[in-house]
């Protein structure tokens, strides 16, 4: 029985459920592997429609034991930001919402007998668990992104990638390493960021604001020891944003002594830093790489349409190309809507309201066999937060918003509203309850992590 049509505007004449009655031994399996901001958010979602209610089973696989909200691991490796506190922990949420969750990495994908295979899952040297085989009705999709190296050498070695909390959380206990020693023997703390979008801008501003806040602790000087360098090879910064927003961006990023250099290609990385073309180099002991984007993970023996960035080709229906029982939406997900000329970004903003749109229509899907509709990205703008600074962004051209350049307070309170709205998403009213934490543990916890 097909799930998929040519035609959007109507039910086929004979689509029939997926889901003829609903004792639990005939429930629909659908299984989402990636709890990033929208397979997170798609499992509590279809967990309260239909888990709750016995109508399918939901399965949320993910490596990682926790999900955090991908814009801030910035903050988390700067060490400005509690990750303990805003982690989310996959198994109680799960219990919570009536979904279950299934740690582990997806190996491969048989399309024909709809089945996944896990592999062997260790922690700390220990297996886990054992790689085992999950059979599904329909497939998610949803295991996002992670900085792209181009195979440059030296890069895998000796840089830090800021895709994970784990990774976030090396680069801070690398940083915390440095302030010590700074303190202790006055030297500088030089690091280095390859690329220059979001990324890299708001951690290059936030590694400010924690060497100023560090200061506060006794030592006034070590503020002048930073030294941070940010490479970009295009010819600006933020090459996505509108120029205005750029300009910007780079001239509060150089009032706090970044040193921004743009249109300049890094050739290796090596211990004490980057080659550049043209034979100069940038002296760095802790170096980041956030520049590209691929896929997090290769399918590329499942059969599946992919793009050269690794990336699933989809269908405006968010279906993987020539599938019937896949979807893929988020970063991990390539989609060309009709009439552009380039895919949407891989943003937050893209993947949550991706999520949002399957969570209105696979129930429909499951119950009748109705093809789920064209998806339409609604463009409410962006924004890049330079830590506690400044903010600068653009508004999308909707209601009383008729686009523009926006700054200062106003765009910061927005940046701010992105996070509170996925923490709605997820909890709900209970999410009143977490802020009010926040601003009691931020009244009696240091302002950065120093232990």
């Amino acid at each position: 029985m097909p799930l998929r049509t040519s035609d959007h505007s109507a039910q086929a004449p004979n689509a029939e459920p997926l889901v003829k009655s609903t004792p639990r031994e005939q429930r629909p399996h659908v299984i989402i592997v990636g709890g990033g901001v929208a397979g997170l958010i798609l499992a509590t979602r279809l967990g309260e429609t239909l888990g709750r209610r016995g109508r399918a089973r939901i399965s949320l696989i993910d490596r990682s034991w926790i999900h955090v909200w991908k814009p801030m691991l910035h903050t988390f490796a700067a060490g400005t930001w509690n990750i303990y506190q805003q982690q989310v922990q996959y198994l109680a949420h799960a219990r919570a919402h009536h979904f279950e969750y299934v740690p582990g990495k997806v190996d491969a994908i048989d399309r024909t007998a709809r089945r996944i295979r896990l592999a062997r899952l260790s922690a700390g040297g220990e297996v886990v668990a054992l790689g085992r085989d999950l059979d599904y009705d329909l497939l998610v999709l949803a295991y996002g992104s992670r900085a792209n190296d181009f195979g440059t050498p030296g890069v895998a070695e000796h840089c830090h990638f800021i895709d994970s909390p784990d990774q976030a959380d090396a680069f801070n206990t690398r940083l915390r390493a440095g302030v010590v020693r700074s303190l202790a023997e006055g030297d500088n703390i030089n690091i280095a960021i390859v690329g220059g979008g979001a990324t890299g801008v708001e951690l290059a501003a936030e590694l400010s604001r924690m060497v100023e806040l560090a200061s506060a602790y006794g030592n006034t000087e070590i503020r002048c020891r930073l030294r941070v360098t940010l490479l970009e090879a295009a010819p600006r910064i933020l090459g996505a944003f509108p120029e205005k927003v750029s300009t910007s961006v780079e001239s509060q990023l150089r009032e706090l002594g970044v040193d921004v250099r743009t249109g300049v290609k890094v050739l290796a990385a090596d211990p004490g830093g980057y080659l550049l073309e043209g034979g100069a180099r940038v002296p760095a002991a802790l170096k980041v790489w956030a520049a590209g984007i691929r896929a997090s993970c290769s399918f590329h023996e499942s059969g599946l349409v992919l793009n050269r960035a690794g990336q699933i080709v989809v269908g405006p229906d968010l279906m993987a190309e020539g599938e019937q029982h896949i979807f893929a939406l988020g970063d991990c997900a390539t989609l060309v809507p009709k009439g552009a000329d380039r895919p949407l970004p891989a943003t937050a903003q893209v993947a949550s309201q991706q999520a949002l749109h399957l969570i209105r229509h696979l129930p429909v899907l499951l119950r009748k066999g109705t093809p789920v509709p064209p998806f339409n990205f609604r463009d409410f703008g962006a924004l890049v937060a330079l830590s506690e600074y400044n903010a600068f962004g653009t508004l999308g051209r909707f209601g009383f918003f008729k686009g523009g350049f926006i700054k200062g307070r106003f765009a910061q309170l927005s940046h701010s509203m992105l996070y509170r709205r996925h923490q709605l998403s997820l909890h709900g009213h209970r999410a009143v309850v977490l802020w009010l934490a926040e601003r009691i543990n931020a009244l009696v916890q240091p302002s950065i992590r120093i232990s």
